[in-house]
């Protein structure tokens, strides 16, 4: 699943979990806000993490300036 395409531009998927992720959430918060499957939440927040789209913290999630940055294009 690739979260931004060759554009910059997010994914369906990568902008609904960056949405939840404007406050901490952890994979399964995130899974169960957008309906998608816990194995792909992860597997994309593991590549929006690599791109600096969110980080990390005491076991949530939450999105970087850069990853709110790209919800508003």
């Amino acid at each position: 699943m690739a979260c931004v395409n060759d554009q910059g531009e997010l994914s369906d998927s990568a902008r609904r979990m960056l949405t939840v992720m404007e406050h901490p959430a952890t994979p399964e918060d995130v899974a169960a806000c957008t309906e998608l499957p816990l194995f792909r939440v992860r597997a994309g927040l593991r590549e929006m993490d690599e791109a600096g789209l969110v980080e990390l913290k005491n076991g949530s999630y939450i999105a970087t300036q850069q990853g709110r940055a790209l919800l508003q294009v």
